[in-house]
């Protein structure tokens, strides 16, 4: 008896698992939109997301089509979809132009490529296409409740843009390719000066110089050592509060002895 009993549960248990996971059961919009709430606010994002397209399906004019199409972008978000979400961002705006929830949209939409920027060692092609995302839509809505946010996250973004380039210059300062790293870091100060890393980059621009004109010929020489005084001017300038000064210091003298020693070369000369 024991047995049948178990083998009846059984069976039932595995009924309820097929039916759970099989084809959706509704008959209106409003009824797909409700169910897909449902799943949306018990964290079930996949499941509430077939419901809500489900929803959409019936056409983009019924009374449920616009919150299902915009449910269905966040469904994708919070289930990690980011490219997904993305597009149905792009499709809610694109056909509720009107709805006033469009300005919120766009911001959610930034939001999925800042939730997909990797590490700064990676490719940052999602990182550089969320702060043009941020950048359009401060641009169109600056009133906006969420435009703090996304300056906060587009600096953010811009730090790891940063800090990836930084790192490029710093292996190039390693290899002794002096001249290449010598742009690149000021490449990162020209294109991020509002970032943590543009004081750094001012001083190894000086180090590289300084390395890049020891490796010059003689005529060459006195350029790339005022280019690394020239450095020094702007780092004083800019960040007079840097805790890298007394570093910076001790490059610009450096710098500056190896000038002078040069210009009373060429007077013997």
């Amino acid at each position: 008896m024991r047995t049948f009993t178990f083998s009846i549960l059984f069976i039932a248990l595995l009924v309820a698992g097929c039916s759970g996971g099989g084809r959706l059961r509704y008959d209106t919009p409003k009824e797909a939109f409700d169910k897909g709430m449902e799943r949306y606010e018990a964290g079930k994002y996949e499941r509430a997301s077939k419901y809500f397209q489900g929803a959409f399906d019936f056409g983009r004019t019924h009374e449920w089509a616009d919150d299902a199409q915009l449910y269905l972008a966040r469904a994708y978000r919070a289930n990690r979809e980011h490219i997904l979400a993305a597009s149905e961002y792009s499709r809610f705006v694109e056909i509720y132009r009107g709805d006033p929830r469009v300005p919120l949209a766009e911001f959610e939409r930034a939001m999925t490529y800042y939730e997909r920027s990797p590490g700064y060692q990676l490719d940052q092609t999602d990182t550089e296409r969320g702060i043009e995302v941020f950048n359009l839509y401060m641009k169109r809505y600056p009133s906006h409740d969420s435009v703090v946010v996304a300056a906060q996250r587009v600096q953010q973004l811009r730090q790891k843009l940063a800090r990836k380039k930084y790192n490029a210059a710093q292996l190039y300062e390693r290899r002794e390719l002096y001249e290449a790293s010598a742009l690149s870091f000021e490449a990162v100060f020209d294109k991020y000066p509002d970032t943590p890393w543009a004081d750094d980059a001012l001083l190894g621009a000086m180090r590289s110089y300084i390395a890049f004109s020891n490796q010059s010929i003689a005529t060459r020489q006195a350029e790339r050592l005022q280019q690394a005084v020239d450095h020094y001017q702007r780092l004083l300038q800019i960040f007079p509060d840097s805790e890298l000064l007394k570093e910076a210091e001790a490059l610009y003298e450096r710098a500056n002895a190896q000038l002078e020693r040069l210009t009373a070369n060429s007077l013997k000369g």
